[in-house]
């Protein structure tokens, strides 16, 4: 009787692991959150143009729900203070596009954006952020809407009290504690986290 036969790359020991890699969960939750609005701008940028075409195989319409709900949590607290003007709006889509690692295309953005205006227009801030809230139910997933959200306050040169208390709405709604936000605000403050 022979050997097994050894399938494993090589520099793979026997359980799996390459000498210095990670195990699987030893990641930091900042590396692991950052991927969430990426894998979720992915499907989103995946979408067809057209609502009435057959959707593409592997499409995923909860991935697209989910970029959806995190870029509105974003737009609702640029909007705290109850203005959201041209030069906002712009640092706002470059941010996004720049963490959606360039997958979202702007005039992609630019479509969603008038709709999330619309939306806020219609319905006020108070309902906006209880269908942020509803929409969410992944613990990860809520956390990742807080933190991108909190990055978009601090982009604007500091967190104000109107963006903070959209915050603190929004994990209220999530039924996260109050150390989620300062949670948030924590990790968007360090460099290079969207």
């Amino acid at each position: 009787m022979s050997a097994p036969i050894d399938r494993r790359p090589r520099g793979i020991a026997p359980g799996g692991i390459a000498p210095g890699a990670s195990r699987l969960g030893a990641e930091t939750p900042r590396a692991r959150v950052a991927s969430i609005l990426a894998q979720a701008a992915r499907a989103y940028s995946a979408r067809p143009p057209i609502e009435d075409i057959t959707m593409p195989t592997g499409f995923d319409p909860a991935a697209v729900a989910l970029f959806e709900t995190i870029i509105e949590a974003a737009f609702l607290v640029a909007n705290a203070d109850g203005h959201f003007d041209e030069a906002e709006r712009k640092r706002f889509q470059a941010i996004v596009v720049d963490a959606c690692q360039n997958l979202v295309h702007e005039k992609q953005l630019e479509a969603l954006l008038a709709d999330l205006g619309e939306m806020l227009a219609e319905d006020g801030m108070e309902k906006r952020v209880a269908m942020v809230s509803r929409t969410i139910g992944r613990t990860e997933h809520q956390r990742e809407v807080l933190r991108v959200a909190a990055f978009m306050a601090q982009a604007s040169g500091g967190v104000s009290l109107h963006e903070r208390g959209v915050l603190e709405q929004l994990a209220r709604g999530f039924k996260l504690d109050a150390a989620a936000v300062d949670e948030a605000l924590a990790q968007a403050a360090e460099p290079g986290n969207v």
